[in-house]
């Protein structure tokens, strides 16, 4: 998320009207309910994990053990105890 300038975009009369409820503050204005995006959706990220999660798992079948995979991967064992139970549910 980047930050716009308010000046740059609305109306001097809209800018003074904001300036009496927050004056130089930062303020968030969510999307629209019908333009809001899947978290994920404008990156790689959610494939990324996806794919990990299904590494995680056939190594998990091959025969490796919890505590490995999480030095592996990075994890603790509780996140890869869920990350094997979703897939396995997923399957």
């Amino acid at each position: 998320m980047s930050y716009k300038k308010a000046k740059n975009l609305l109306p001097s009369e809209l800018v003074e009207l904001i300036q009496k409820y927050v004056d130089g503050e930062y303020i968030y204005i969510p999307r629209k309910e019908d333009n809001k995006k899947n978290w994920g959706s404008s990156t790689a990220t959610r494939r990324e994990l996806e794919l990990r999660n299904s590494s995680i798992y056939f190594d998990y079948l091959s025969g490796i053990d919890i505590a490995t995979l999480g030095v592996k991967y990075y994890l603790s064992s509780k996140s890869i105890q869920r990350i094997v139970l979703n897939e396995k549910r997923k399957r």
